[in-house]
């Protein structure tokens, strides 16, 4: 009586990160995550110190900046076991992506928005005719706030970009189109 025999042949795809393009989005992302968290951390300790309301807008992006590190630690670990998979890249981008933009209009409205934004502020100098001390520590508190919300929202911005490059990138790794 003849056997027979399956054999089943597993093929393990392999996918080319264009490794400079891939370190310079890390960089950068760990970077804009930093500042963000950094920025918005000490936004929310003035307003404590102020006593205050926060707005909402604080905690949220301590949050997703957090998240973002923490996304990017993975994709160092996975990078490292050489298992870094476009469809996880995509996703996680993605969603930050979503996260990110919702930051950004909310940031881009309470720095910009409507009477009471936070660049209404930012223009105000101390009287020449009479400085004390006093008016100009608060003068330099509120233009080194005005500052870091700008930095902050500008690292929204590049951060937005990058995400939205990275899931262009991550589409084109597994086309196999890189040139």
């Amino acid at each position: 009586m003849a056997t027979t025999e399956i054999i089943t042949v597993q093929r393990r795809r392999k996918y080319q990160w264009p490794e400079a393009q891939l370190n310079l989005w890390l960089v950068i992302m760990i970077i804009a995550s930093s500042v963000i968290l950094g920025v918005f951390s000490y936004l929310t300790s003035v307003q404590n110190s102020l006593k205050l309301g926060i707005p909402w807008i604080l905690p949220y992006m301590i949050s997703i900046s957090a998240l973002c590190i923490i996304f990017i630690i993975i994709l160092l670990g996975l990078i490292s076991q050489r298992q870094l998979l476009p469809g996880v890249v995509v996703l996680g981008s993605f969603i930050l992506f979503v996260l990110w933009l919702t930051g950004l209009i909310e940031t881009s409205i309470q720095l910009y928005g409507p009477s009471g934004a936070v660049n209404s502020y930012c223009g105000s100098r101390p009287n020449t005719q009479a400085i004390d001390s006093l008016q100009t520590a608060v003068w330099l508190a509120n233009l080194g706030i005005c500052t870091d919300f700008r930095a902050a929202f500008a690292f929204e911005i590049v951060g937005t970009i990058f995400l939205l490059w990275m899931m262009v990138m991550a589409y084109q790794v597994n086309r196999d189109d890189f040139d």
